[in-house]
């Protein structure tokens, strides 16, 4: 399949977790960075991450959710974690979707569409390290010890 790009945009960051990240082209974005360890302001990748999933994977439900003359109710919420590995760290991102106004199964089937349709759930597609679920409550607790 030929790639042809609908939208295109440029992120820099030169300053790493103690700075900003900004688009140079694509839309206005600056974001003051932090480290996630550290209680100073600013956003980390985890928080990224998160956020890009959720949203993405949230639109994506609620063009389904419109395809189908249903009302956009869906809700996404990520939980990333970062730990320590053999190489230094690794994230571990757990999505959970909540469509409280469709039974389970039609549920199930909408968010399997949007799973293979998100382009941020195809990207993290594969890995052992994300898991997305559907969910009557949401129910993360503390974070992964």
């Amino acid at each position: 399949m030929e790639k042809k790009s609908l939208y295109h945009t440029e992120i820099e960051n030169q300053a790493g977790i103690a700075g900003n990240v900004r688009s140079l082209v694509g839309g206005e974005f600056e974001q003051l960075t932090s480290s996630p360890l550290q209680a100073v302001p600013g956003t980390n990748p985890e928080q990224l991450l998160g956020a890009a999933l959720a949203t993405c994977l949230n639109a994506t439900l609620e063009a389904e959710e419109k395809r189908r003359n249903l009302p956009h109710q869906a809700i996404v919420r990520v939980a990333v974690d970062m730990g320590r590995d053999y190489q230094g760290f690794q994230f571990w991102v757990r999505a959970q979707v909540k469509i409280p106004h469709v039974e389970r199964q039609e549920a199930q089937k909408i968010l399997a569409v949007c799973e293979r349709r998100c382009p941020v759930a195809k990207l993290l597609a594969g890995s052992s390290n994300v898991s997305i679920e559907l969910v009557n409550e949401f129910a993360f607790g503390e974070e992964l010890k």
